[in-house]
């Protein structure tokens, strides 16, 4: 297929053989990305745990059994349960998150990541394009060699919405919930409303991480998950495999 392909083909050959020679990840993508995958995970086992202890959400600044809830979940109310040591995982997890977020956003503003590799062409941002993207997202079409340089529109818009808006706004009501980050700073929960608004706004944005990571897992599997894995940690694209 080599041959047929530089035979009849020799711009794309030409730029399959470039592709497989790039690279795509910096190291400090890749190892801020591995850091954050684990302590996501243990975000998402620990957070379970607390959830567990009370699935009823509330709204304003008290909440609890015999008030009205604002959601009641359909999961077995395990009052104490594991949230001890879910609470310490949460903590810890939670640190490692935002020191490892931290280190991401600061590599990515001094080696203009965010400006070179997410940040959107005006002309990308016209509704065609934006349409045409989530058509082909929903088709669960096969990514072309394109993408294997470059992300696409979804994916640049998606990642700037969970590193600087969703990543943010789980800090902030994380630390909205924390008695002694609040008697310092009252502000972080007055603005939400309440320690029981925070808690709720972090539950849906954590279901909206969830989902994040749902569907980009699904899209790595669907454009080749093990070569785009070993990309992510190597740093070299292989997309000429993954179009094989």
């Amino acid at each position: 297929m080599a041959t047929v392909g530089s035979a009849y083909l020799p711009g794309i050959a030409s730029r399959v053989s470039d592709i497989r020679d790039s690279s795509r990840h910096s190291a400090a993508v890749r190892i801020t990305h591995w850091i954050n995958t684990l302590s996501f995970f243990g975000l998402l086992v620990s957070g379970f745990a607390i959830l567990l202890a009370h699935p009823r959400f509330y709204w304003g600044e008290a909440g609890g059994i015999g008030t009205p809830s604002l959601l009641d979940l359909p999961l077995p109310f395990m009052k104490g349960g594991p949230s001890g040591w879910g609470r310490n995982l949460h903590f810890l997890c939670a640190w490692v998150c935002l020191f490892n977020g931290s280190l991401y956003v600061l590599s990515g503003i001094l080696t203009r990541h965010f400006q070179n590799n997410l940040l959107p062409a005006k002309s990308d941002l016209a509704w065609r394009s934006i349409g045409r993207e989530i058509s082909n997202h929903l088709r669960f079409k096969r990514p072309g060699v394109d993408t294997s340089l470059a992300y696409n529109l979804l994916q640049r818009l998606t990642y700037l919405l969970v590193v600087f808006v969703l990543f943010p706004l789980m800090i902030w009501t994380g630390f909205a919930m924390s008695p002694a980050i609040v008697s310092v700073f009252p502000a972080l929960v007055t603005v939400l409303g309440g320690q029981q608004s925070a808690r709720t706004i972090h539950f849906f944005v954590a279901d909206f991480l969830v989902l994040f990571l749902v569907v980009h897992i699904a899209m790595v599997c669907l454009a080749g998950f093990k070569h785009r894995v070993r990309a992510m940690i190597t740093g070299q694209v292989t997309a000429a495999k993954d179009g094989a």
